[in-house]
């Protein structure tokens, strides 16, 4: 009976050690991409201007303009208007559909300056 207690025991153990996992795994890589945006900011071409540079400062990436929702209609028309009034936040964002393989987007930013934000 004292290995089919042990056996129960060392279960048990697995099991709590692995419920920890996915959270640490997580946090770390929310503090990763923090870090990679802290340290993104600091490009050389702003320090060779010498502007100040303030820990959180963001350098967008994409640079291209954005369409003009007036192409669109309804809830495409909508989401190019949002687009144009947050371009910094969708710019850090990473778009699923895996257009940066495909079309050479760099980020979610880049799906409204063209067509392929309307799909």
């Amino acid at each position: 009976m004292g290995k089919k207690k042990e056996r129960k025991e060392n279960h048990k153990n697995r099991r709590k050690r692995k419920r920890f996992l996915v959270p640490g795994l997580v946090l770390g890589l929310i503090l990763a991409v923090l870090a990679w945006n802290w340290i993104g900011a600091r490009s050389p071409q702003r320090l060779a201007k010498g502007e100040l540079l303030i820990p959180g400062d963001y350098v967008r990436r994409e640079t291209r303009a954005l369409l003009s929702p007036a192409l669109f209609v309804g809830k495409t028309a909508r989401a190019y208007q949002v687009a144009s009034e947050i371009p910094d936040v969708l710019d850090q964002i990473y778009c699923y559909c895996e257009c940066d393989k495909h079309m050479g987007h760099l980020n979610l930013l880049s799906c409204f300056t063209d067509s392929h934000g309307a799909t």
